[in-house]
């Protein structure tokens, strides 16, 4: 596992919530990913590889960038559910 999967395992919420939650997540899913479509964001059913795939896909970036991404997501909705009103890392 690489450093940017174990941070984003690390994160509050969890990937499990996030997966068990998934409709309660699809509409910050497309605020950050507009190009997401809703056929999508069904297809990716709260799984994170396919979170990433869809990402890369629809954005023509790597793996690693995808993953980045969906890693400073969930750094963003942890500070957010800590109450911070800034995000630790920003989206760039």
């Amino acid at each position: 596992m690489d450093r940017v999967t174990a941070n984003a395992k690390a994160a509050v919420p969890s990937w499990d919530r996030i997966e068990g939650n998934w409709k309660q997540f699809t509409g910050k899913v497309r605020e950050r990913w507009g190009e997401l479509t809703n056929d999508d964001v069904d297809v990716i059913a709260g799984r994170r590889e396919q979170l990433v795939g869809k990402i890369q896909e629809r954005y023509g970036i790597v793996t690693d960038q995808a993953e980045r991404q969906v890693a400073a997501w969930m750094n963003e909705l942890a500070a957010a559910e800590n109450g911070s009103s800034k995000p630790k890392f920003s989206k760039h």
